[in-house]
């Protein structure tokens, strides 16, 4: 069994910056893969970027690149998501998820709410 739990979200300035956790425990070898994610208010759930814990490789949503940044601390087992010049559309629910392969993840956490105000 894997579990994830995200933290560090919160209220922000448009132009802030913020980095979330996702502390992965269990059996996290079962899943190679951890991805972050958002769903706002009326849409649909967005692939933000992942990161294979073997060997780091990542991958970032082509409209989030040069602001967001995934990263992972194989000590902690734990994995980020570094959002620079944050800006109100980025207001949504973030959520971390684990998979065997990207984009098949079917462990997910309970989401940490970003909000950006203007």
């Amino acid at each position: 069994q894997v579990q994830l739990v995200e933290s560090g979200g919160g209220l922000v300035q448009d132009g802030d910056s913020l980095r979330l956790s996702c502390k992965v425990s269990g059996r996290s070898f079962t899943r190679p893969y951890v991805g972050w994610f958002r769903q706002a208010p009326g849409k649909e759930r967005e692939f933000l970027a992942t990161i294979r814990w073997s060997d780091g490789n990542t991958s970032h949503r082509d409209s989030v690149k040069g602001r967001f940044t995934i990263s992972k601390d194989n000590a902690k087992t734990t994995v980020y998501l570094q959002m620079n010049s944050l800006k109100p559309e980025d207001t949504a629910v973030y959520y971390c998820a684990a998979g065997v392969r990207h984009p098949v993840y079917d462990v997910w956490g309970q989401g940490t709410q970003v909000t950006v105000s203007s």
